[in-house]
């Protein structure tokens, strides 16, 4: 009875340890490319952050260009940019807290609001823009509307016509 009791114990357990690899396996789908795709991808996008915050560090001077500024500071004006006030001023205060300058905020989203709007659903413009008004909060809006022909709409329309008067007895 006793070799009988090991059997059956073997037998479960082998059992068990089936189930759980089988599980595992299914819930990674099998695909180890996919998995393996997305954390290249977060690889790329946190190097083009670094990059990013390197840039601004060569480009700016004073304490607007220290990465933690940089950082901060970017996401408040995106946070602004999105109406997401309560996180924004949340952030602000670690920003002013670490000593940054607050009027670089102020600037860039002057800029940020300068240059138009932008489509909610193209986050990669955003945060382009952004960085690039963090940069250089003076920059100039692109003008869109100077390079486009002149639309009927445009154009001022013709007077109208003079109502009739009734004249005077």
């Amino acid at each position: 009875m006793h070799i009988k009791t090991r059997s059956l114990f073997a037998v479960l357990s082998l059992a068990g340890l089936l189930i759980t690899s089988g599980a595992a396996f299914a819930q990674s789908g099998g695909k180890p490319a996919e998995q393996a795709k997305p954390a290249a991808e977060a690889a790329k996008d946190n190097q083009k952050k670094i990059d990013e915050i390197a840039e601004a560090s060569r480009v700016l001077k004073g304490p607007a260009g220290n990465p933690e500024c940089v950082w901060l500071g970017r996401r408040v004006v995106t946070l602004l940019w999105r109406d997401d006030l309560d996180t924004a001023f949340r952030h602000l205060d670690l920003y002013d807290r670490f000593g940054c300058p607050g009027a670089h905020i102020q600037a860039a989203f002057r800029c940020l609001i300068r240059q138009g709007n932008i489509d909610p659903k193209a986050q990669e413009t955003l945060n382009g823009r952004v960085h690039s008004c963090w940069l250089n909060p003076a920059m100039n809006p692109e003008p869109a509307a100077a390079t486009a022909p002149p639309s009927d709409a445009a154009k001022p329309a013709a007077p109208a016509p003079a109502a009739p008067t009734t004249p005077a007895k």
